[in-house]
Parts: structure tokens; sequence; C-alpha cells
């Protein structure tokens, strides 16, 4: 009948089961935006500390693991809410109307968000536009129409979290949520081996090392030719690579921690940025490659300072692959991946 409202009386569809499912999905929301927002930020040059030395494998574990509890979350909220699709009438009044615009743009973002970040962890990128500045803009989006639903549902959601009397019904809605719990709980464990080494044995969608550093961006791909004669230019200064050897060398053990999620220890050796380039300022790093996003970063004089910093010429005690950098890269303390400048040949203070 016209102007009736369909209601639907399944344990999953009741407010209470929704808030709690939306609280969780909350939380996994906001812990992926705060972190996604650091990782954008260190690598636009925001202030960034040195140390600790695993806090960005941390900050960027956390970032793709709460963006994996999100999927089955968002899914078990959207089968708890999706019989409001039904809802007669469809529009109630523009508050209704503006309501109903908001939650569809915050399902849109989100789905984007979820979507595009898996295709990214796993380096597939079936699309033209450029991933982090549409992931970023679409991570404002989404947040902005999570607060303003939260702002709208408030009031709801806080009657329908009071505690009630147990009953049958109760129990069923509590069973749903175990299950969104433990399904979410799989979801993260199957990957957070990317991030938690104890747990790679057991992470069966995480990447298994088999004891080797992995490599997002080979030599082949990158078109990278060592020249005969190539040397590093410092400054006015140049160094052939024997010449690099015959440095103090100094050896570290730092980690490898990419956007993509995972993370691994190395052993690094090499010179110390510090005591090549007398000069304080920031360094700016250029590579070999001729053409990609990041064939020529900057690195902070925070990190130029530091003598964690190695332009390292050997990894685990061998000298460098092609594909991990050969002739030399940067190695710096809690640094994103794609900022450890591979095949480097010049260093110049800013």
């Amino acid at each position: 009948m016209l102007g009736e409202v369909v209601k639907f009386q399944a344990p999953a569809h009741h407010t209470g089961v929704t808030s709690r499912v939306g609280t969780w999905l909350g939380v996994a929301f906001g812990l992926c935006f705060v972190t996604g927002l650091l990782s954008h930020g260190v690598q636009h040059d925001w202030p960034w500390p040195t140390r600790p030395v695993d806090l960005y494998r941390v900050t960027q574990g956390v970032h793709v693991i709460s963006g994996v509890a999100s999927i089955p979350l968002l899914l078990a909220k959207l089968w708890s809410v999706y019989p409001k699709l039904f809802e007669r009438p469809l529009i109630r009044s523009v508050p209704h109307a503006l309501e109903r615009g908001s939650i569809f743009v915050l399902i849109a973002a989100s789905f984007f968000e979820l979507v595009t970040g898996l295709f990214n962890a796993a380096q597939n990128y079936p699309w033209s536009f450029y991933f982090p500045t549409a992931h970023y803009a679409a991570a404002w989006i989404a947040i902005g129409a999570l607060l303003l639903h939260v702002a709208v549902k408030i009031p709801l959601i806080r009657r329908s979290l009071e505690p009630g009397p147990e009953t049958k019904t109760i129990l069923s809605r509590r069973a749903f949520l175990r299950t969104t719990a433990l399904t979410t709980g799989v979801a993260v464990v199957a990957t957070a081996g990317v991030t938690v080494p104890w747990l790679r044995k057991i992470s069966v969608l995480a990447w298994r090392n088999d004891g080797d550093l992995p490599v997002n961006r080979t030599a082949k791909a990158a078109n990278i030719t060592i020249p005969s004669d190539w040397r590093l230019k410092v400054g006015e200064k140049s160094y052939s690579l024997p010449e690099l050897r015959a440095m103090p060398q100094t050896t570290h053990e730092l980690p490898i921690a990419c956007v993509e999620g995972w993370s691994q220890n190395a052993t690094w050796t090499g010179v110390r940025i510090s005591e090549l380039i007398n000069a304080k300022g920031d360094v700016r790093v250029e590579s070999l490659e001729k053409d990609g996003l990041y064939r020529a970063t900057t690195l902070p004089e925070a990190f130029a300072q530091d003598p964690l910093t190695l332009l390292a010429l050997k990894l685990n005690g061998e000298e460098l692959s092609p594909d991990h950098g050969y002739p030399c890269r940067i190695i710096a303390p809690n640094r994103p991946g794609v900022l450890q400048t591979k095949w480097v040949t010049s260093l110049e203070v800013l």
C-alpha cells in the first residue's frame, strides 16, 4: 500500500546489531584513515621522526590490516541495513533525502577505498588514474560522509545499545555479531603476516619471503643500465664504486616497509650519508632511473644526519643485486620503501 513502511524482523536487521557492527566498522575506518593520512604525509615531506625505526612499518601495517578488517564489517553492516532500501515512501522529507544521499556517498567511497586498496596491496592497477591521489581524495569523502552519518544516527545508536532482557531474539542477534567478529578476525590473521613476522606461517594471504627480500620494482622494469664509468656525484665531488668500498663501512639492521603493507628486516652495509656530505640541509637523491614517480626523492636533514642512514652497498653481507639497487641505494630508518631510492647516481644538499 502506498505510504506503508515495510518492516523486516530478522535478528540481523535489528538496529542494535546495525549499531554494534557500525561501531566496529567506525573504529576500523578511523584507524585506516589516520594511518593512511600519516603514510600520505611522510611521502609528501610532512615532518616525520627518524625514531623508532619500526614506526612506519607499524602504522602502514595497521593501515592495511584495518582496511582488510573493514571489508567483512562493511558487508555485514550492509546486510543488516539493506531492508531499509525497501522502505516506503522512498523519500519522506528533505532531511531524509539528504541523509539517503550521504549514505550513498559513504557506501560508494568506502567500496572505492577498499577495492582500490586491495588492488594496490596486490600491486595490480587495472585503471588509468594515479592511485595515491585518488585514494587520498576518496578517503576524505568517506570519512566526511561517515561523520555526517554518525551525527545523524547518534540518538538511535545510543538507544539501540542500551542493555535489554535476555531473549531468544537477542541471542540470535549475538550469534550474528559473533559470526561477523570471527570472520573479521580470520581476514585479519590471513593477511597480518605481511607486517607481523610470527604470523607469516598461518597468514595464507600474506606475502611469503622464503628468506629473500622482496622487490617491488626490478631493474628491468625500471629500464636501468649501469654505465661502465659510473660514479656517484656528491656536490662538487664524485666517487667510483671502489672508492666508496674503501671508505669506512657501517652495518645496521633496518626494515624495508612498503606502502602495500609488507615489511621485512635486513642487514645493510655501506657509507653513512652524514660522512659523505659535510654540509647540513635536506638532500636531493637522484636515481639512474630515467622516469618514474620516485626517480628523485628528498632526504630531510634529520634523516641525512642520522647515523643509521646509509648509502648501502651490501645487503645481508652480499653485494647489492641490480634489483636491489646496485651499485648503491639509500636505506634510512623509519622511511617508506618508495623513498629508499635505488640505483643512486647523485646526492646534492639543497
